[in-house]
């Protein structure tokens, strides 16, 4: 049985030598860098639609021009 996400559920993880804070809510995710404000976000309609698959590709191709 699972449980419903009513409220904010935050976890620490280490990704290639890097702390992020990783927290899900009932509205999305977020990832943010321990100790910083600004991080990635992303809504659950986006992940479900593809939408976010499509920004991850604009950004990627964008960061090889640059």
């Amino acid at each position: 049985m699972t449980t419903k996400l009513e409220g904010e559920l935050k976890r620490e993880l280490e990704v290639e030598g890097a702390v992020y804070t990783l927290t899900i809510t009932p509205d999305g995710l977020r990832l943010v860098p321990k100790g910083k404000r600004k991080g990635i976000e992303l809504a659950w309609t986006s992940l479900i639609s593809g939408d976010a698959a499509l920004a991850t590709a604009l950004q990627a191709s964008l960061e090889r021009l640059g």
